[in-house]
């Protein structure tokens, strides 16, 4: 059984403010053990379920070099491998070499979520909404769709409650969640310590590779429009001369193609 991981901070059982997920930042070392930790859960229930292949996804923009790249390399766990990309949705060799399943670890709810623990879509300071065909999604979402262009489906969810709620709402009730906070706010949880957290993800891991049907891989549907609605009206600007994309509304986008996956590429690349 071939297995991906796809991770981000924010949603970390520890990780409340954003300089503990911000590259060279005193908070952010804290930030980056907590990370691999819970990491390193997921790894240990996949190898439990009886995965053969791990492969781990870093997907947090921390900021210049770290972007991508906050694993702690010499504290994972030796049976997986991990991927350094350079732009987020970059990397989709793993994909097409064909995945049984995808898990989630460490996802922060969409942007306005109220109970969602440093919650944002792509940027905090410029995104302010996303659709896929009329359904809002989060990050989440992005990543589901990335999986599910290639047929993968995304087996387990993990982060606080409003990510794991998320989570099920657009993959449905099959998806197995390990929430390991309850945001009080957007800077503020009440949470597990480290080891609680890493033990419900853990056998959350190995419980969701039990059953590899019980989620279907995510399809935002085709043809397919995404929208995205910015903060101000000066970030549509850059998309003026993009083939295949429109300035729909003075702060907002729209890319239509065949597929989501063509959809995607024709603004975020």
């Amino acid at each position: 059984m071939r297995v991906f991981i796809v991770s981000d901070m924010e949603g970390v059982a520890g990780i409340v403010k954003w300089q503990q997920v911000t590259g060279g930042h005193a908070m952010y070392e804290e930030g980056r053990r907590l990370y691999t930790g819970e990491i390193n859960a997921a790894v240990r229930g996949a190898k439990a379920a009886g995965a053969t292949e791990i492969v781990v996804m870093d997907c947090h923009g921390a900021g210049e070099g770290w972007t991508f790249n906050s694993l702690m390399p010499e504290e994972l766990d030796p049976d997986c491998e991990y991927v350094v990309q350079n732009e987020w949705t970059e990397h989709v060799e793993y994909l097409e070499s064909g995945i049984d399943a995808a898990l989630f670890v460490g996802m922060h709810a969409m942007a306005g979520t109220r109970d969602g623990v440093l919650a944002h879509t792509v940027s905090g300071s410029s995104w302010w909404r996303l659709r896929f065909n009329g359904t809002e999604v989060g990050e989440t979402g992005i990543n589901a769709a990335l999986c599910g262009t290639w047929n993968c489906p995304v087996v387990l969810v993990t982060g606080d409650e409003a990510a794991c709620r998320e989570g099920r709402e657009l993959l449905g009730d099959g998806l197995t969640t390990a929430a390991v906070k309850k945001g009080l706010g957007r800077f503020s949880a009440r949470q597990y310590p480290a080891a609680r957290a890493r033990e419900l993800i853990e056998d959350a891991a190995r419980r969701s590779l039990g059953d590899l049907a019980a989620v279907k891989p995510y399809d935002p549907g085709s043809p397919c429009e995404i929208l995205v609605d910015f903060n101000t009206s000066d970030h549509v600007e850059r998309y003026r001369y993009r083939a295949g994309v429109e300035i729909s509304a003075s702060r907002q986008i729209s890319s239509k193609a065949d597929d989501w996956w063509t959809a995607w590429r024709q603004f975020y690349f």
